[in-house]
């Protein structure tokens, strides 16, 4: 899978996360517009919520039509950033198998994964424009516009991909690669349409056979995850069902117009802050200079930046290229191998999912009806929990660590350091605090927070110019158009296995499991540590969650505590080589090779998975705080 992060280091070929493929110069005289109004629509968003949070909170007026102003372009953001991702080939995809491939197959491989995008999004075209004339009849409320305006967004953003990508084949793959790639995959359809009847008489099989089966193809075949799901879900609507496919745009639109999810790309947005001001690096330091001429104390450091870090951030990627730049050198210098160090980053990345302003958990508690503020008052718990494992081992990997000419930092350096890292120590207690206390929603802090971040950074860490600004205005459209595809195919995928009643089947099977929650959440444990090696985090989260949070509920478990074992395992999962994402990506950030680090990150799983355990067994670690 690739992705993308923002770097710290004064090289950025060192922190930055590798692409297979270079973006595409081809179609770059398309994309500057596109970014250019993607870039606008996100200062739009921030400035329209700002209005609102100042209106209701200091003048008691509320803007009746901030909501709508904000849903309208936010739709549009997720589009046209989708778009832009797809030319940075930032889309989240698993290569590992195309890679495995002989060379003289990677490229018809390729190809083919590209055409697969191609026609899903062909599909979605008539569909699209189909759906801005329904919607055409329908008018907002207060803003009294028809919501054709919002919706336009979809077909505009199909169109803008399919442009993208078309650039995107004719630079990096044979024109006889693409042929073969369209033949094969017009012949499929042909005999998918041909196969109708057969299909039909199949039932449940088809959901084998398409959002299995299907999937799984695309998977393998380096296809992005978001339209592997929309691929299985068209086609299984298509050619086993009378639903016209239709649905599936208005699906895709329910999933990613959910105004919670507006606090995703303004949350990805406060990272990018976050890397250029250097206010992680200020956290950092003041940590070193507490703990760091201790036995382990660098380990510490980068456990506790990790939690506080994510805390602003809320991006396990944003994470990491915070923290590795700052605190390697100095843990090699005292003898720990690298190896070690990549194993507790990528652990304590995943241990640092569940402290809130996590963008896993908010997406969650907007896919299954979970309270956010709930979520972020037990992920700190958690994480807790989790770190007291992790540091536990740390100490005993540490016990050889060379500590000659490491001396305690003068009283006089740790209040300096923690002069200058004080307002950013601010942010995530600000954060957790105004939404776990219900004084405003993860949105509008977001919001405030990213202005914060802002005003401090331009005062006491240097500011932004200009060019750096837009820069990270189009990057957090990408990185949440990427997301927010996914959100939408993983949703009508989830409703299409609802439809389809194989649902109903699993939560009776699931129910009749004997040990009654014990068996459970074993079950549940073990389902999401796979999707999170295969699938990556919201991926897996999307699929499962509407299916196994009903489950959950009528077997008398809390929503919430549900919530911490689910994420939790799906973050060991992510995490777990030799498939796991998060693990590469960390070893990618760490400049060390995953051989090297796979048969050092297993100490550091097994830690985290007796944490798991401990959180699944004791509901109180969850709820108690609640």
């Amino acid at each position: 899978m690739t992705a993308s992060s923002t770097s710290t280091a004064d090289n950025p070929d060192a922190f930055t996360l590798p692409n297979e493929l270079e973006p595409p110069r081809a179609g770059a005289w398309l994309l500057r517009p596109i970014e250019g109004v993607s870039a606008a629509l996100m200062l739009a968003i921030v400035g329209m919520l700002l209005a609102g949070v100042a209106s209701r909170y200091l003048f008691g007026a509320p803007l009746t039509w901030v909501d709508e102003a904000v849903s309208i372009a936010f739709l549009w953001l997720a589009m046209l950033g989708s778009a832009i991702a797809i030319h940075r080939n930032e889309h989240l995809r698993l290569t590992l198998f195309v890679q495995m491939l002989p060379a003289r197959l990677q490229g018809p491989v390729q190809a083919f994964g590209l055409g697969v995008v191609a026609l899903f999004l062909l599909a979605l075209l008539q569909p699209a424009l189909e759906y801005i004339e329904s919607e055409s009849y329908v008018t907002t409320p207060a803003l009294e516009l028809p919501n054709s305006w919002r919706v336009a967004a979809i077909a505009v953003g199909v169109v803008a991909m399919l442009a993208v990508l078309a650039g995107h084949a004719w630079r990096t793959c044979r024109k006889a690669h693409l042929t073969g790639a369209a033949v094969l995959l017009a012949a499929l359809a042909a005999g998918g349409w041909a196969l109708k009847p057969v299909f039909a008489d199949l039932g449940t099989l088809n959901i084998l056979i398409f959002l299995i089966g299907l999937v799984v193809l695309g998977l393998v075949s380096g296809v992005p995850i978001a339209f592997c799901f929309g691929i299985g879900t068209l086609a299984f609507i298509a050619f086993s069902t009378q639903v016209p496919v239709g649905v599936v745009v208005g699906r895709m639109d329910e999933g990613m117009s959910s105004l919670v999810l507006v606090s995703v790309p303004i949350f990805v947005l406060l990272g990018c802050v976050l890397d250029a001001t250097g206010m992680g690096k200020a956290i950092i330091d003041f940590l070193a200079s507490l703990v760091g001429h201790v036995k382990g104390g660098m380990s510490y450091v980068l456990l506790g930046s990790l939690f506080i870090v994510s805390g602003i951030s809320g991006s396990k990627v944003s994470d990491m290229a915070t923290v590795a730049p700052a605190l390697f050198p100095e843990m090699k210098r005292r003898g720990q191998k690298p190896k070690e160090m990549i194993a507790l980053l990528s652990t304590g990345a995943a241990m640092a999912d569940t402290v809130p302003p996590s963008i896993v958990l908010i997406v969650l508690g907007s896919v299954a009806g979970v309270s956010i503020a709930g979520l972020f008052q037990a992920g700190v718990t958690v994480a807790l929990v989790l770190l007291l494992a992790l540091a536990v081992l740390a100490r005993w990997q540490a016990r050889h660590e060379q500590m000659s000419g490491v001396k305690r930092a003068p009283l006089a350096v740790v209040g300096r350091t923690l002069l200058i890292a004080g307002p950013a120590l601010v942010l995530p207690f600000l954060i957790r605090g105004a939404v776990g206390g219900g004084v405003a929603t993860a949105t509008e802090v977001s919001t405030i927070a990213v202005l914060y971040a802002m005003l401090i950074g331009a005062v006491l860490y240097g500011g932004l110019g200009l060019r750096k600004v837009y820069a990270m205005l189009v990057e957090t459209a990408a990185l949440s158009g990427a997301i927010l595809m996914i959100l939408g195919t993983a949703l009508a995928m989830a409703w299409a296995i609802t439809q389809s009643g194989v649902a109903q089947e699993l939560a009776a099977f699931m129910k009749g499991l004997p040990g009654g929650v014990p068996s459970f959440l074993a079950v549940t444990i073990v389902v999401f540590l796979v999707l999170g090696c295969i699938l990556e985090g919201l991926p897996a989260l999307l699929l499962m969650a509407p299916l196994m949070f009903p489950i959950a509920k009528s077997l008398g478990l809390n929503d919430v505590h549900y919530a911490m074992v689910v994420v939790v395992a799906m973050n060991i999962g992510l995490m777990m080589p030799p498939v796991g994402v998060g693990f590469y990506i960390a070893c990618r950030i760490g400049n060390v090779s995953p051989d090297e680090a796979m048969g050092a990150i297993w100490p550091y799983l097994l830690a985290l998975l007796v944490g798991l355990v401990v959180v699944a067994a004791v509901p109180a670690i969850s709820t108690a705080v609640l």
